[in-house]
């Protein structure tokens, strides 16, 4: 018998039952560096930014094995089928992935007081993949634990919340200029049941808005548009491929292009900020991307800035999209899609707030790509507590090479 808790999985099952459940931005960033840079090196260093209802480090040996048992784990042929009918997704990459195991030697974890210390290091096509699957291991393994009575009950109030708003707010909307709600929530999701609940909740009531999860099995099970383009790493790993720096974002933007080809075309901004990306954006990037994404900085600030660049640049912004992923909950997603209403096109893409909203605080936690090729890299985002690296030196010589003055 297994022990079941309010967390509504099974305790004595692993958390990571697919390799198919991973975003999607994994797997796409996953094939552009595999044919661009396949000998590359890279670490990734467990981070947790808020202080959590107990220490981290109890729960160091569950995380272990959990990370022991997706060591064990292959893609299933029914998946790899799957992720041949995405467009993007190339052969010789299914035929990777077809032979591809992780390999338990590349994870280091261990107790750091009361702190839990994890590292993923080694060749960079083998542990890049290890970040999500990680991080909501330990979320899951974090809630377990918690056994709260009542949790799930009150959680699905909150959903039912949700929807009801949606329904009340969007009752008039301009078909023309509709709003675009996407999943962004696997990483601190509060368990592998509540996500698909939630997910399922929101494809099923609200087809109009509701347009896809970063989650690709769940994708893939509930039929609906698996989404994501690329994050943080991908373009933080351009500063140590022997390219000069002041020519990362440029090269990163050029290689995505030549590998999608006009597929999954929204670019992040935020790896040295707003202000030096759209420097490097130029007319030739703007007419090749369908649109960019928020992750940090105000999201108005930033999105005027965005529409004074396509106009600059003599590009209609109401050919273009904004993505919205910055912490959002639905009441700041709905502000923001009423603000640009017709200016330009807006999605919103929401995590914590719809797969891990519940009376337990969630974990702010993330996995960050620290190391590629011996070098240091790191991004200085647009809101100060985002920005990550471990060497002062290089993040004093990125500021300096891009203008970006340190925050106060």
């Amino acid at each position: 018998m297994y022990d079941f808790c309010n967390c509504g999985e099974e305790c004595g099952e692993p958390v990571v039952k697919s390799l198919l459940e991973n975003d999607l931005y994994k797997f796409s960033m996953w094939q552009a560096l595999m044919h661009s840079h396949p000998g590359a090196r890279a670490e990734y260093t467990f981070l947790c930014r808020n202080e959590p209802e107990y220490p981290l480090a109890e729960l160091a040996d569950d995380v272990d094995r959990e990370v022991g048992n997706l060591c064990t784990l292959f893609f299933t042929q029914d998946e790899l089928d799957y992720l041949s009918t995405l467009s993007y997704i190339k052969d010789d990459f299914i035929d990777f992935l077809t032979v591809f195991r992780f390999q338990r030697r590349f994870v280091e974890i261990s107790r750091d007081g009361h702190d839990l210390s994890i590292r993923a290091s080694g060749p960079l096509v083998h542990v890049m993949g290890f970040e999500i699957y990680i991080l909501y291991i330990v979320s899951e393994l974090y809630y377990r634990r918690l056994r709260q009575e009542g949790i799930l009950e009150e959680a699905r109030e909150r959903l039912a919340g949700k929807v009801e708003y949606l329904r009340r707010e969007l009752a008039d909307s301009d078909p023309a200029t509709p709003f675009i709600l996407f999943d962004f929530g696997l990483r601190r999701r509060y368990s592998g049941a509540w996500q698909r609940e939630v997910v399922g909740t929101f494809a099923r009531d609200l087809p109009d808005h509701f347009k896809g999860t970063s989650n690709v099995l769940l994708a893939k099970d509930l039929s609906i548009t698996p989404v994501g383009t690329m994050a943080h790493e991908y373009m933080q790993a351009f500063q140590a491929f022997g390219i000069r720096l002041r020519d990362f974002q440029k090269a990163s933007l050029e290689a995505w292009v030549q590998e999608f080809r006009g597929d999954l075309g929204t670019a992040l901004t935020d790896v040295i900020g707003i202000d030096a990306f759209l420097a490097d954006f130029d007319l030739y990037f703007a007419k090749l991307f369908d649109g960019l994404r928020h992750d940090s900085g105000d999201p108005y600030e930033w999105g005027e800035k965005v529409i004074a660049h396509y106009k600059k640049l003599r590009i209609d912004p109401r050919t273009k999209r904004l993505v919205f992923s910055d912490s959002l909950d639905l009441r700041s997603a709905i502000a923001i899609y009423r603000y640009f209403k017709g200016r330009i096109q807006t999605s919103f893409g929401i995590g914590t707030n719809l797969t891990n909203d519940t009376p337990i605080p969630a974990l702010n936690i993330v996995m960050k790509m620290t190391i590629c090729n011996g070098q240091p890299v790191a991004k200085i985002s647009d809101s100060p507590g985002k920005t990550t690296g471990v060497d002062p030196t290089f993040m004093a010589y990125l500021r300096q090479v891009f203008g970006v003055k340190e925050s106060a």
